[in-house]
């Protein structure tokens, strides 16, 4: 069994959190105080796992000992080769528990998120499918017990959506459905295919960890607001209203529009919402870049020219490209039945993690790219 990392890091940081919280001005600002409160827990239930690691450790060498000593009871020696399967099988859990302790947390892990799903290629297919992907998410955030919010959408000829925006609230939204970033990929038989012949479509989605005024500091000469009248469904109100709003960040680029609501300042209250999000993600990602060149995760990259994952109705299969995962549940995870893949990233993650932290390498396994994948 390899040996633990050095404590001593975690314990520096943990009696720095325990002085922070004995200072009567501690609870003067709730938020940081629940945060603190939060990673005090954490290492303490850490230093505690690491303590009962050791104890044990210890404990299986003189079990071993013990058994090694000619010279002893023979029935306590047979008692102590019995303990020793239960120990070994507690000092791995506590093993594995330690290191994932000490994996650092990622700060906007606990965030609320903005998703985006726009239709990619296809046609009304990848609109159809765009549809479908946001309600997977939302039957998913309702079994959760997050809220969704709609932020803005384009609905398309057939009832799909060419785009939707919106914000999910909730408990470790961010942490959740961070790797579902990049290209999804459907094959099916259309509604409007009279031959039976599958198509093959795509639909991009980005996840972004919603960005607080402290995240993104936005100089407003830097925007350039742009208001119109809204146009499509919506009711006489609002489209006799000039409520649409576009906002274009001169610095980057970046445009964001909204209608969905009657009032001019709801629309740009919300367009700022996912104009901050995307440029909190833009700078993780820049940072990620600065820190990974050579290799970048396969995990969570949020490069959203990259085909993640394949969903085949015909086979009954959904395939994460990444991970080399399949599952033969289809209909279950368009339900909103995602949480075996979620998992499963979750898991490989970690795994990767858990190797930059002990210096073993770990290649997940993958998926090979066929024409049918």
């Amino acid at each position: 069994m390899d040996e633990l990392p050095d404590l001593a890091p975690f314990q520096r940081r943990y009696d720095e959190l325990s002085a922070q919280m004995a200072d009567a001005a501690f609870y003067a600002n709730p938020r940081r105080a629940a945060d603190v409160t939060r990673e005090h827990q954490k290492l303490a239930q850490l230093i505690a796992d690491h303590q009962t690691h050791q104890k044990i450790e210890r404990e299986i060498a003189e079990a071993q000992a013990f058994g090694r000593d000619a010279g002893a009871d023979v029935e306590l020696r047979e008692l102590a080769a019995a303990e020793l399967p239960d120990l070994q099988r507690r000092r791995a859990e506590l093993h594995r528990a330690v290191l994932l302790a000490m994996i650092p947390p990622e700060p906007t892990d606990s965030r609320n998120t903005v998703m985006e799903i726009r239709a990619g290629t296809g046609g009304d297919e990848a609109s159809l499918f765009a549809a479908e992907l946001f309600r997977l998410y939302s039957k998913y955030a309702d079994a959760q017990g997050w809220k969704i919010q709609p932020m803005s959408s384009s609905v398309s000829e057939r009832g799909g959506f060419k785009e939707v925006i919106f914000l999910i609230s909730g408990t470790d939204v961010y942490k959740q459905l961070k790797f579902e970033s990049g290209v999804h990929r459907v094959q099916r038989v259309p509604v409007t295919e009279a031959n039976g012949r599958i198509h093959t479509s795509t639909v991009t989605v980005a996840v972004l960890p919603e960005a607080e005024d402290v995240d993104v500091q936005i100089d407003p000469q830097e925007l350039e607001i742009t208001v119109s009248r809204a146009s499509g469904p919506g009711g006489q109100g609002v489209n006799t209203t000039d409520s649409a709003v576009q906002i274009l960040h001169k610095p980057t680029g970046l445009i964001v529009s909204c209608a969905d609501e009657r009032s001019q300042l709801k629309n740009k209250a919300k367009a700022m919402t996912v104009l901050r999000s995307r440029l909190l993600k833009r700078r993780e990602d820049e940072e990620k870049a600065k820190y990974a060149a050579a290799r970048r995760s396969q995990i969570g990259s949020g490069d959203r020219s990259e085909r993640i994952r394949t969903y085949n109705f015909p086979q009954n299969r959904l395939t994460d490209h990444r991970i080399g995962l399949t599952l033969y549940s289809l209909p279950q995870v368009m339900e909103g039945n995602i949480e075996p893949v979620i998992a499963a990233l979750q898991k490989a993650d970690y795994e990767e993690k858990l190797a930059a932290l002990t210096g073993h390498s770990f290649t997940p396994v993958r998926a090979v790219a066929t024409d049918d994948d």
